[in-house]
């Protein structure tokens, strides 16, 4: 059954990694010029004008295969044990698009020394914890199986 909390924390989690795309991992400024860093690449802005100086499209597709991934795991919903796997896998690819970003930070213009980092930093660190309740959840019903099956 899809209405299970595990569902709502996979689909938390993969909106939470889907706002990797639009919200602004780290910026810096040099003087009047403001550099912005999120999944699909590094963007300069001046004034109201902002421009993208450098693309990612890796990592833009590995973010977007990643919240897929997540999406995807909901509907696995009678096959537990695949879904847990499921749930360690993405758990992996996020820690692994973190270190990607943060090698993909040290490109900003300026460097890291004096970015400040933002709401996107944050992100993946709260879809890890997401999909460490779903996959609590899922132990849950696993457990509550196994003793329904006691009681037959």
């Amino acid at each position: 059954m899809i209405q299970r909390i595990q569902s709502i924390w996979l689909l938390l989690a993969c909106v939470t990694i889907s706002c990797l795309i639009f919200v602004p991992i780290v910026n810096t400024s040099i003087g009047s010029v403001q550099y912005l860093l999120t999944a699909q690449g590094i963007y300069e802005k001046v004034g109201e004008q902002s421009k993208q100086i450098e693309a990612s499209l890796p990592v833009l597709i590995s973010t977007i295969a990643i919240a897929l991934l997540a999406l995807f795991n909901i509907f696995n919903f009678r096959k537990r044990a695949l879904q847990k796997r499921m749930a360690l896998v993405t758990i992996v690819l996020i820690i692994g698009l973190s270190f990607w970003c943060s090698q993909y930070a040290k490109k900003i213009p300026g460097g890291l020394e004096n970015a400040n980092y933002k709401v996107g930093l944050f992100l993946p660190v709260i879809a890890i914890f997401f999909i460490l309740l779903a996959i609590r959840g899922i132990n849950n019903d696993e457990k509550l199986i196994k003793s329904a099956d006691r009681l037959r």
